[in-house]
């Protein structure tokens, strides 16, 4: 079937087959060696071919069961060398079809790479809510083109989590790779990393949460009804219909919610995700730890080896043993007991008691000297201002929340002019609100750390703008309706 990739003709099977896929997405299903010419110079063969090179490459993929041959009797001719050329029309077969939609397929997996897209994630989640609400209030043709869309959506996280796997394995276990590849991988490949692993446990349990409400056997009835397959499809044509319905959807049940009650497969994604942060940030450290290294131990006594052996005397054998180790003269030998009195002076070192020796004489060949301690300082004086200043900053606090707290709702507006300082954290919440969802009411909600101030946030109900006006210039946006509540209480 896919003989005609190899060979030093491959090109021109090639190009021949192009030409016929593009010719049948113009419904175009038979051409004649005129149209193949023209069809060739359009998929970008512009090589010269005489007829009967074109002509015996068409038989040979005729020969192949690539192509289909049949004879056009409906046309008019003229001469018989127009016959020769126009009489016999060429068609791909399903084989031929089949085996150039191979070739596309690998070649397309050769130039793409994975990726690991929440938004796909949250694809699945909507094409499932609508599933089900299509079930209960939607004709039979919506339920199968969501149903198709949710599969869609399932092959494309497959085939982009297998691929992106692959890849990174692969970028893993590559040698030679260079401190600057993994630096780019690092700043790049690990944030995305920890982009799609945030919120992916949520997005996990809401889409297994929604799958868990639909029905399967009545999901995939009502898609058949709404396929409108062929009227020559007979019953075994429905039959693997259904089958290939319900083996996409025990892989959606694999993926988010098996039915033996095992982990998930996007779990494995999860483990996955975490194990390559973990394993790029190794990778990294290792070529970063072998860059600063030149050399091993092992090549650094080989050099040692070498100079050993270059050594004139045996006197510069001793002086470059002892440089190397560090096997000279021992430097607490000077030390003494604290009370000399108590041992003779003819007492042997092997029978003398121990002397206490400082772990800083062997790394500086020097020991400890005590003095007397330093007095300790009176802080009393900077924590009393330091407290001053903390109840000071939270009065201000205090103070400000208190003048911008609204009794119910109002227009942004409304504030009018406002002090930098006010202005500043009038600011920062509604940042907060507007970086939030929204709920089903379409509010939107932004707190302080602390939780003691919520601001409340609605669209304004028409195009009107706001203009606050600060000392150090004008602020316009939407005219949002807001309500600030001060939850600890006014002061």
């Amino acid at each position: 079937m896919f003989r005609f990739t190899q060979g030093d003709r491959a090109e021109l099977y090639t190009a021949i087959l192009h030409a016929f896929s593009e010719a049948g997405e113009r419904m175009e299903t038979a051409l004649g060696l005129d149209d193949v010419r023209d069809r060739l110079r359009s998929v970008g063969w512009f090589g010269a071919i005489e007829d009967d090179d074109l002509a015996r490459a068409l038989e040979q993929l005729r020969n192949w069961k690539l192509l289909d041959v049949v004879q056009n009797q409906a046309e008019n001719y003229r001469t018989a060398s127009e016959y020769e050329r126009r009489n016999l029309r060429y068609s791909l077969s399903r084989q031929g079809a089949a085996a150039f939609a191979g070739v596309r397929h690998a070649l397309g997996a050769l130039s793409s790479s994975g990726a690991l897209q929440t938004a796909v994630l949250d694809a699945i989640a909507v094409r499932l809510e609508g599933l089900a609400v299509a079930l209960d209030d939607s004709s039979d043709r919506r339920v199968f083109t969501t149903l198709m869309e949710l599969e869609g959506h399932l092959e494309a996280l497959r085939d982009n989590a297998k691929r992106f796997n692959g890849e990174l394995q692969r970028l893993l276990r590559a040698e030679g790779a260079d401190l600057a590849t993994f630096h780019e991988v690092k700043g790049a490949t690990i944030t995305y990393l920890e982009e799609f692993l945030t919120n992916l446990d949520q997005r996990t349990h809401m889409i297994a949460a929604r799958v868990g409400r639909i029905d399967a056997e009545r999901l995939h009835r009502r898609a058949l009804a709404g396929a409108d397959l062929p009227p020559t499809a007979g019953e075994a044509a429905r039959a693997d219909w259904l089958e290939h319905r319900r083996t996409h959807w025990e892989s959606l049940l694999a993926w988010f919610k098996p039915a033996d009650g095992g982990p998930a497969r996007v779990e494995q994604l999860h483990t996955v995700a975490r194990r390559a942060i973990v394993t790029l940030l190794q990778v990294l450290d290792r070529i970063s730890e072998s860059r600063r290294r030149a050399s091993s131990a092992a090549a650094d006594f080989r050099e040692l080896a070498r100079w050993f052996a270059a050594a004139p005397a045996e006197a510069d054998l001793h002086r470059l043993w002892s440089t190397a180790f560090g096997m000279g003269s021992a430097r607490h030998a000077h030390l003494g007991h604290l009370d000399p009195e108590l041992v003779p002076a003819n007492t042997a070192w092997a029978d003398a008691p121990p002397v206490e020796v400082s772990a800083l004489l062997r790394s500086s060949g020097r020991t400890e000297r005590f003095t007397r301690a330093g007095k300790v300082r009176d802080v009393s004086a900077i924590k009393a201002a330091r407290a001053e200043r903390a109840r000071a900053e939270r009065a201000e606090l205090q103070e400000a929340w208190r003048r911008l707290a609204t009794d119910g709702e109002v227009r942004l507006s409304a504030f009018g002019e406002l002090d930098h300082v006010l202005f500043q954290r009038l600011l920062d919440m509604l940042g907060r609100a507007l970086s939030a969802s929204p709920d089903s009411t379409g509010v939107r909600r932004g707190a302080t750390s602390d939780g003691k101030v919520e601001l409340i946030l609605r669209q304004p109900p028409d195009s009107r703008g706001a203009v606050l006006t600060t000392p150090r210039g004008r602020f316009a946006g939407p005219d949002f309706l807001v309500d600030i509540r001060v939850t600890g209480g006014r002061s």
